[in-house]
């Protein structure tokens, strides 16, 4: 039977994520609009989305922060390409955007010396296999896979590589030992739910050290540039942005934090992402058709959850049929108000995925998942018959 409860807010887009609780327009009242991100004040609230985020994630004092253009991506990219180089690198890859960093390693900046480490969707590949003479880079979570790494063991303490670790759909959600990370992306599209375009960059002593001794052989566009004479260019630490942000996405972005702080700060955000992973769980272990596409509990994400459709009959679908299985599904879902843009990454095995960190309800995960189960029937009847 059709369900009768509806998720409050049927928001469950891994990016741009769901708003926080409470969220509207009217936080937006005191934005700096028409101000320079440069001015007196403009400035000061850069530098406290900066502090106020490293206070949250119990950034070590020592580590720099920093807000930089093109969101996640553009932190990412930055890093790429000022620090890679001067050692060899393990490329770790299980998933969609694992493999956008193999691209411009391998094909743009055509480095010697790179190992590939990879696995298919739903798993890691080993993990001890990484050597510690060499760089690292790594996605925390697999967005589009639904699988994260469990957590840092495996990275050596005493490495003399660098890790480089995209961590935008794991920040705010998941606890990142900063002991074992040298630079850590995200952007504010993501956890907290923010609006897009803005990333920030963590960087530790050691990776100010390799900007500030190495040279890469290539040029970097202006947006890349961290250091200016062999210095590390303080400034973009400070809240001086490489270019211009917008400052009703930056008044957004203080409102998330703020909010955060105010539901208890890290470990609350974390056990609210982890609990809507639970609800998912207890339904899944009795679901007749859905499974985690992670095969080991402990590495399913608890934001972006990745759903795999085990049933006979959609197995039997051509690969362009259980696309559009999965489209015509979620369609229904969005016809309905029951839930928006849960149809799996484009790049991922069909199936659904739902963004569920810390902004989300759990309520609202559990008014979504028999609906999940009505669209289900639905549409392999409806397929069926015809």
């Amino acid at each position: 039977m059709k369900p009768t409860r509806r998720p409050v807010n049927p928001c469950f887009s891994s990016g741009p994520c769901a708003k926080r609780p409470g969220w509207s327009p009217a936080v937006l009242r005191d934005a700096l609009l028409g101000r320079s991100h440069r001015s007196r004040v403009g400035l000061a609230r850069l530098a406290e989305i900066i502090e106020r985020s490293r206070a949250l994630l119990q950034m070590p004092a020592d580590y720099r922060l920093g807000i930089v253009p093109a969101s996640d991506t553009g932190a990412v990219e930055m890093a790429l390409w000022s620090l890679l180089g001067a050692r060899g690198v393990d490329l770790l890859c299980w998933e969609n955007f694992g493999e956008g960093w193999v691209t411009d390693v391998t094909r743009q900046l055509k480095l010697p010396g790179v190992r590939l480490l990879a696995a298919p969707y739903g798993r890691l590949p080993d993990l001890a296999a990484v050597d510690p003479e060499r760089d690292t880079v790594f996605v925390w979570n697999g967005t589009t896979a639904g699988v994260r790494v469990p957590n840092g063991d495996w990275i050596a303490g005493d490495r003399r590589g660098l890790t480089i670790c995209d961590a935008t759909s794991a920040a705010f959600a998941m606890r990142l030992p900063w002991d074992k990370l040298d630079v850590v992306t995200w952007s504010w599209q993501k956890a907290l739910g923010g609006e897009a375009a803005h990333g920030m960059l963590a960087l530790s002593p050691r990776a100010v050290e390799r900007l500030e001794s190495y040279t890469p052989p290539w040029p970097l566009p202006k947006l890349f540039r961290l250091t200016q004479n062999g210095k590390l260019i303080e400034g973009i630490f400070r809240g001086e942005t490489i270019n211009t942000p917008s400052m009703l996405c930056v008044e957004d972005a203080l409102d998330s934090l703020r909010w955060a702080e105010g539901v208890g700060g890290l470990e609350a955000l974390i056990a609210r992402a982890e609990g809507n992973l639970a609800a998912v769980a207890a339904w899944a272990e009795h679901s007749s058709w859905a499974r985690f596409l992670a095969e080991d509990p402990a590495t399913r994400s608890c934001t972006s959850i990745q759903l795999s459709i085990a049933d006979p009959w959609f197995a039997g679908l051509s690969p362009d049929g259980r696309f559009k299985a999965v489209r015509s599904m979620t369609a229904r879902l969005e016809t309905e108000g029951a839930g928006y843009d849960l149809a799996s990454h484009r790049a991922s095995p069909p199936g659904i995925r739902i963004w569920a960190g810390a902004t989300v309800e759990r309520g609202d995960v559990e008014a979504l998942l028999p609906w999940l189960d009505w669209a289900w029937e639905q549409e392999r009847d409806a397929s069926k018959a015809a």
